[in-house]
């Protein structure tokens, strides 16, 4: 019996021990299973940031919150003030470095509390259970802690003790909603936290605790006396005086007016953010300091305002305008509308970025393209009268100018100052369509993107659709003598990345669209000479106005900046009787008359190599005695040696006669119905009012003193002749029967 007893007593020591060890080996797999599962910092890297904006001085532009409306900011631990460490340690966790992921002396305290008290007195949560918590938050129960201390295990087990304090303090609740000690320091005190003192950190220490019920906007006294708590831990934990903490205690502290939202720049700033994703790269940590120069800014915002005020009658509500630093391609002033927040009026469309029809701003870039092609040259002398193309498949394309008058002979410069549509499709036609839309392209007009049938020769009157962003990006090339490069947003971006320039490198022709641009008297046929565009200051400048006055552009630069500015209406509703020169370019010239309100640019670089020399300015040949009016134009040398043999058949024979108008192997279109209106004008260059007879297809028309002729059309192939004394000239050209199709509408207001 005693022997059985003594057996019975073995087993129940033997089971004992068997479901201790059981106890044992269960604890020890639980404790070493979240080292299978560790939570690393990459798998709690926190994505639903808000941004922060500077200008390029750090002035703030504003802050656009995260998707869930939270204003998060995140920074590196070093990157924190170390009075913020310290004290967020004394207040939440002074034993953080010493202890796991629980701190088990805090837990013995607690529940000895808990116990003699017979009530919750302290809590024991570690700084690790605590972002447990923040990471998966669940209604508080036993479950809920039991999963706690599960994930605290789990970041213990694959985190460092630095990036736990790191990820932590990146996601306190700070008050309302403002999460993270860089965006609370922002909000608060308008600097980063590397820069808090010690009373600016103890207050922002005592915060989490109770957000809501500390919160410093709503319960200033009930922060204060926090506060006290905060100051007296971090003495007793040795990170401060008793002195220094009554010193913090007591200290003012000052509240600057809070940024909130957004201050200026909204289109850039929700443009940057979103479609460019530019601000959402890790390199670019929080805050972004872009390019913007706010001053500037503000003042292009307010003109905007006041401009569109100013046209409100001749119903016109929105504008667009863009600045660039010629030297570095950094966009300085941003303004997609009169009013991004106007919500009724569609003010956060962005008019930098909309696609719209650019009018004649684009003719710069053909004539850049024929002179380099030799297409035509400097003294070309382009015929600007009533010209009909029929287009296969298509309406009947009759171009005509903002003025509905025609100009007669003119040369290259005057055609492209004064914008006219006719002489530029000639230019065109000469071109090619697709030349000119590949080097469009090379310009960086990537939302031309139709084949070049689509466009036809409407392409340089504005019959595709393209960006003031890209139009600056264009124009910004050429005040860079051909040199191409991206627009820049970011100040880190210190290195300028180039654009492939191999097909629009050539400095000299480019160099001389900027003479044309910038030359007011060749414009003042259309603008006159002292107009809009006309600044005490040497500029280039171009306008462009869309078919039936949706659109008016005015885009130009000078040796340092360029601006670009777009007036008209979102709705596509058309404006009443505004043009680029008036709707525009008083925009474009109040901002520019500000950039340079202080220091003067320099005057534009004459064209490279080439030379200037007298032309008559209605033949591009060397003046003679007959010669009305005398010009100076840009020879490339290799065109000296043809303008010296030029110049010697002139003297010889100064009254030689020439047509100028038609062109030989011209072609008109005659519109059915209209015999008797249509009229073509027999045109010589000069004539010293000596008889001339006119002759067509060996008939004679007339006899007369002069130089022009007006013939009514009808079809058929005609030889024109000019006869007088000995001298003569000729030319041939055909008129057809148009089809009985409406005519195109063209694009009439283009200037």
């Amino acid at each position: 019996m005693k022997q059985a007893s003594l057996w019975l007593t073995q087993i129940k020591k033997k089971a004992w021990h068997q479901v201790l060890l059981a106890l044992l080996l269960i604890c020890l797999t639980v404790r070493l299973l979240p080292y299978l599962a560790p939570i690393r910092p990459a798998d709690i890297a926190q994505t639903q940031l808000s941004l922060e904006f500077i200008d390029r001085n750090g002035l703030p532009l504003g802050t656009l919150l995260s998707h869930d409306e939270s204003h998060t900011v995140t920074v590196p631990l070093s990157q924190v003030s170390p009075q913020f460490i310290h004290a967020i340690l004394a207040a939440e966790d002074g034993r953080f470095y010493e202890h796991g992921a629980l701190d088990d002396k805090a837990i013995a305290r607690a529940f000895t509390e808990a116990i003699h008290k017979r009530r919750i007195v302290s809590g024991a949560s570690t700084i690790t259970m605590q972002l447990a918590r923040m990471l998966d938050p669940v209604p508080r129960s036993l479950y809920s802690k039991v999963h706690e201390i599960w994930l605290s295990w789990r970041l213990a087990s694959g985190m460092s003790k630095d990036e736990i304090l790191s990820a932590y303090i990146n996601r306190l609740p700070m008050g309302g909603n403002i999460y993270g000690v860089e965006a609370a320091a922002r909000a608060y005190f308008s600097i980063p936290a590397s820069d808090l003192n010690l009373a600016q950190a103890s207050l922002l220490a005592a915060i989490p605790n109770n957000p809501t019920y500390f919160n410093p906007d709503d319960h200033w006294q009930r922060l204060k006396h926090r506060q006290k708590y905060v100051l007296g831990r971090m003495v007793l934990d040795g990170y401060t005086t008793g002195s220094q903490a009554e010193r913090a205690f007591t200290e003012e502290i000052l509240f600057p007016s809070r940024h909130q939202g957004i201050i200026a720049a909204p289109h850039f700033l929700f443009w940057l953010a979103g479609d460019t994703g530019i601000a959402q790269t890790e390199e670019k940590s929080s805050p972004i300091r872009t390019t913007i120069d706010r001053p500037l800014q503000q003042f292009v915002e307010a003109q905007v305002q006041q401009v569109i005020s100013t046209l409100a009658t001749n119903n016109v509500h929105d504008a667009a305008a863009l600045v660039i630093d010629n030297h570095t391609g950094e966009v300085l002033a941003y303004v997609g509308s009169p009013n991004y927040f106007d919500e009724t009026n569609l003010g956060r469309n962005d008019g930098v970025q909309a696609l719209r029809q650019p009018g004649s701003t684009l003719k710069p870039f053909l004539y850049e393209l024929a002179l380099e092609k030799g297409v035509v040259r400097p003294n070309t002398i382009l015929a600007d009268v009533p010209t009909h193309y029929a287009i296969p498949g298509a309406k009947l394309y009759s171009p005509t100018d903002y003025s509905q008058s025609f100009l007669g002979p003119v040369r290259v410069r005057v055609a492209l100052a004064n914008s006219l549509n006719v002489p530029a499709v000639r230019v065109l036609e000469k071109v090619g369509v697709q030349s000119f839309l590949d080097r469009l392209h090379d310009l960086g007009f990537e939302h031309l993107t139709h084949p070049a049938e689509y466009y036809g020769l409407g392409l340089t009157l504005g019959s595709g659709e393209v960006s003031l962003w890209e139009l600056a990006q264009a124009y910004l090339s050429i005040a860079r003598q051909g040199e191409a490069i991206p627009l820049k947003m970011i100040t880190a971006d210190v290195d300028v990345r180039r654009a492939s320039t191999s097909a629009v490198q050539n400095q000299t022709t480019w160099q001389l669209i900027t003479d044309v641009l910038s030359d007011r008297h060749a414009r003042a046929a259309a603008f006159g000479v002292d107009s809009v565009l006309s600044l005490p200051f040497p500029t280039a400048v171009k306008t462009g106005t869309s078919s039936n006055f949706r659109d008016t552009w005015t885009v130009g630069f000078t040796s340092d900046y360029t601006v670009a500015v777009w007036v008209g209406n979102f709705d596509g509703e058309p404006m009443r009787q505004v043009s680029g020169v008036t709707g525009a370019a008083p925009l474009w010239n109040r901002i520019m008359l500000h950039l340079h309100e202080h220091q003067e640019p320099a005057s534009f670089l004459p064209p490279a190599r080439m030379v200037q020399l007298p032309i008559c300015a209605t033949s591009g040949l060397p003046p003679t005695p007959d010669c009305t009016s005398v010009v100076q134009e840009y020879f490339y040398p290799e065109d000296k040696s043809d303008y010296g043999s030029q110049e010697s058949q002139s003297s010889v024979s100064s009254s030689k006669l020439k047509i100028l108008s038609p062109h030989l192997g011209d072609t008109f279109l005659l519109h059915p119905g209209e015999e008797a209106t249509q009229r073509l004008e027999f045109k010589l260059v000069e004539t010293n009012e000596m008889p001339v007879e006119w002759w067509l297809n060996g008939q004679k028309l007339a006899t007369q003193s002069g130089h022009s002729l007006f013939w009514s059309l009808r079809p058929g192939r005609w030889t024109l002749e000019a006869r007088s004394g000995e001298m003569g000239d000729q030319v041939s050209f055909q008129v057809q029967l148009a089809s009985p199709k409406p005519t195109h509408r063209g694009f009439l207001p283009l200037n």
